[in-house]
């Protein structure tokens, strides 16, 4: 078994393909890392032809995220699915560790591996508490996942592998074993910046894909062409199960509140793709904000007398949120296109799930006249 942070990327991007949804322009990575501090890693892990899953990070900065917790908060499309730490963060709506994406039933795993390297740092002595968040999907089709394979040494490379800029994509780390529209998913990610004139915030998205639907790019019927979508006839036993998780990251200065609703707005873009978010799909989203001004650290506790302590914040107001709400719609959409482009076909025991074949995307894009170039 081996781990590798990254596998050679010879796909496309969607905006190779001309797809560029919306109107907002990404930033220059046209990633979750252009929001500044944020990080991601990945660790994927292969062993002969039955084991194809990973891990997946995303560290939102540099800091000790215990004792500079930044605020988050969590929604829920569909509840089928197992989001370790998620009862603390909608309780306290704050995010006090790195987020790690793995498969279904490697998130206890990984878990126990994070809050071990965490505990391990200097300061953490006296921890006697930490709120783990792991999300996951289901990569069985493709992984023995009974085996369990994500290890501590796989999570610690997810985590000291994290860098900024450019973020591999598609058949990599959580990504390895996934399928999505019945066609080989994966990690994808994208981002857009507001005007300056609403703000200037920018706000990145990273989908670990591995659902079901029928696929649609900018409107067009790609799965219906391809042949390839759910409920497809009435034997048809594709239903469009499966699961996605979606995170969302932004240096605008909101609170769990407005961050809550943004991140029901991803939710909107993963609609656009195609996705009816099925009975056996699990589709979560979660958001943070990097902001100092609404971090729940040192910096910004006060004393108003010597018995008194008080948070100081400052944040957007819920008129500025709606560009916020039409860039997190369009990054999730172009992130879940860059989970599928970017993927490469995967073999597991003889059964092989091909990549989305990109020339007749193309053809399909052009006969339906909806790409942008």
């Amino acid at each position: 078994m081996f781990a590798s942070p990254l596998f050679a990327q010879t796909r496309a991007r969607a905006r190779d393909l001309g797809v560029a949804p919306g109107i907002f322009q990404p930033g220059v990575n046209n990633a979750i890392t252009d929001v500044a501090g944020v990080k991601v890693g990945h660790a994927t892990i292969i062993s002969g032809d039955s084991i194809h899953t990973g891990v997946t990070a995303i560290l939102p900065h540099d800091g000790n995220l215990y004792f500079d917790r930044v605020p988050a908060a969590i929604h829920i499309g569909n509840a089928f699915g197992k989001l370790v730490g998620s009862t603390q963060v909608k309780e306290l709506g704050e995010l006090e560790t790195p987020i790690l994406l793995t498969c279904t039933l490697c998130v206890w795993r990984a878990a126990d591996a994070l809050v071990g390297e965490l505990l391990a740092q200097p300061g953490m002595e006296r921890v006697g508490s930490i709120n783990p968040v792991i999300g996951e999907t289901n990569d069985g089709s493709l992984n023995a996942i009974r085996n369990r394979p994500v290890s501590a040494d796989d999570v610690r490379k997810a985590l000291t592998s994290a860098s900024g800029g450019p973020v591999a994509e598609g058949s990599v780390g959580a990504g390895a074993g996934t399928i999505a529209f019945e066609w080989k998913g994966g990690i994808g990610t994208s981002s857009r910046v507001v005007p300056r004139s609403l703000g200037g915030w920018t706000v990145g998205v990273l989908v670990q894909s591995n659902f079901g639907g029928v696929l649609q790019v900018l409107g067009a019927p790609v799965g219906r062409e391809l042949g390839k979508y759910s409920f497809k006839d009435a034997v048809s036993r594709e239903r469009g199960d499966g699961s996605v998780m979606i995170v969302v990251a932004t240096d605008a200065p909101i609170s769990d509140r407005n961050l809550e609703r943004l991140a029901a707005r991803a939710i909107m873009g993963l609609a656009r793709t195609g996705s009816s978010a099925s009975n056996g799909s699990g589709d979560f989203v979660i958001a943070f904000s990097t902001a100092k001004e609404v971090r729940r650290g040192p910096a910004n506790l006060v004393r108003s007398d010597s018995t008194r302590r008080l948070m100081t914040t400052a944040e957007l107001p819920n008129d500025d949120m709606s560009a916020l709400f039409e860039g997190v719609v369009e990054a999730t959409e172009e992130a879940i296109y860059n989970s599928l482009f970017m993927a490469t076909s995967v073999t597991q025991r003889g059964r092989t799930v091909e990549a989305i074949p990109l020339d007749r995307v193309r053809e399909i894009l052009a006969r339906y006249n909806v790409s942008h170039r």
